[in-house]
Parts: C-alpha cells; structure tokens; sequence
C-alpha cells in the first residue's frame, strides 16, 4: 500500500468540502441540496463513480467552481468520493443538509483552508485514509483569544 497527500487546489475565497457517497444519484442530489441551502450560492460539484464507466460526474451552477471540483475529484481519484467548491456562502450553511442525503456516507472536511487529502493506493484503487486540515495550534486560548472568538462569531451573526 501507498499512501500519498492530494493537495486541494481552489480559489483563495472559496470553501471546500470532501466526502464519501455510494450511488450514481449523489451528484445530481447534491445539486439539489445546494441550490435549495442558501440564495445565491455558487458551487461545483464532482463525484467519483466506483464501477461502471467510472467517470467523475459533474454538477454546479458556477462553471469555474464546477471545473475545479473535477480537477480535484480527478487528482483524488479514489471512488465513490465527492468534492463540493463554494462561493457566497460557508460549509456551515449547507453540512446539515448535505449529510441528510440519503446517499451520503461521511463528510471528511468542510473548509477554507488549505487542506490535504490523504490517499491510500492499492492494486484494488484508491480511499481517503483522512484530511490534513489547516495548520498546527500555536497554543490554548487565554480570556483575551475567548473574547476575540465570541466577538467573531457575533459579527457573522451566529450568535447574539
């Protein structure tokens, strides 16, 4: 077995989310689940196929998004995984409905930051082992970070 780190490559004020699925449907149900989370979204969708014609399927509303997804669903490579770009929102807004579709499995990150995914490769194919998201904590919090962290949180209107 080999294991390998995918870099995700997409725009600088894009959010990205990676998961595991299990039929054809995911990517046009994906579709649906995204342009009914949030007005005004723009996303590009890609899901691996497993068997049959093994192509990477595509949806979205946002050409570039939609080819970025596939470029990253392709580098990835493993099956029966999607990648999902977004623009004009956050993950936060649409996780909840993407886990309730009924094809989706997991989700393995949901991020803006610079995130790898690792892969494991064997003679079978390929599978997501896990997700490198971000950097390393430079310690714990003190009253001032927990200050600036509700203050955030009030300012995007998550909370009062």
């Amino acid at each position: 077995m080999r294991i390998e780190p995918v870099l995700i490559e997409k725009p600088s004020d894009a959010n990205v989310i990676v998961g595991q699925s299990h039929f054809i449907k995911t990517a046009e149900d994906l579709y649906e689940t995204m342009v009914n989370a949030v007005p005004g979204i723009k996303f590009g969708i890609a899901f691996c196929e497993a068997s049959s014609d093994r192509l990477v399927r595509v949806e979205g509303n946002d050409d570039e998004l939609k080819e970025c997804a596939a470029k990253n669903a392709v580098q990835i490579g493993a099956g029966h995984t999607f990648v999902v770009v977004i623009k004009n929102a956050y993950p936060i807004n649409v996780l909840k409905s993407i886990r309730d579709v009924p094809e989706v499995c997991g989700v393995f990150c949901a991020t803006a930051n610079d995130v790898e995914v690792l892969i494991a490769e064997t003679e079978r194919g390929r599978g997501i082992v896990g997700v490198i998201d971000g950097q390393t904590p430079l310690g714990v919090e003190k009253d001032e970070d927990l200050k600036k962290r509700r203050e955030l949180l009030r300012r995007f209107g998550y909370k009062r």
